[in-house]
């Protein structure tokens, strides 16, 4: 790991909690917040699509169809490992997801876990987040609820 200072740490690290707490809580403007305007978004081992160049704007905007439309969430996060270089940073860390709908459609919850591996830009003094990598590892459950939770929405 690179010399990191304490400020540095704790800052990129918050910034990236606050990815899962903005997400979890509904506080869809501390959710946008943490972005640049425009971010890339790798979530290829989860859905299989390529990543994507897109303004943090319609990120939110369909997080929070997909979200709002569950039940609960909780994204865990823990074992941070940053790097910094001049005005740039990175995170991974670990991740683990509980996703949550009331259905008579199977399960009820979908879980799966893995790392993000995000890289964030130093803006105004502060941190940004400008790029996400998801690699999921593992999950189990009922995938199919978060279909039913963008419909629902």
């Amino acid at each position: 790991m690179s010399n990191v200072s304490y400020e540095d740490f704790t800052a990129v690290t918050r910034k990236v909690y606050e990815y899962a707490y903005g997400i979890d809580t509904r506080d869809w403007a501390l959710y946008r917040s943490i972005f640049t305007e425009i971010i890339a978004m790798n979530f290829h081992s989860y859905n299989g699509q390529p990543e994507s160049t897109l303004f943090a704007d319609e990120w939110v905007a369909s997080c929070r169809t997909l979200f709002s439309g569950l039940t609960a969430t909780q994204h865990s996060m823990s074992n941070p490992l940053v790097e910094v270089a001049g005005e740039h940073a990175r995170c991974r860390m670990y991740m683990q997801a509980e996703h949550f709908l009331t259905t008579d459609q199977g399960s009820n919850s979908y879980a799966l876990g893995g790392y993000y591996d995000d890289r964030l830009v130093r803006v105004d003094g502060g941190w940004k987040i400008e790029a996400v990598t998801l690699k999921v590892l593992w999950h189990r459950g009922n995938r199919h609820i978060m279909q039913l939770a963008v419909q629902q929405a």
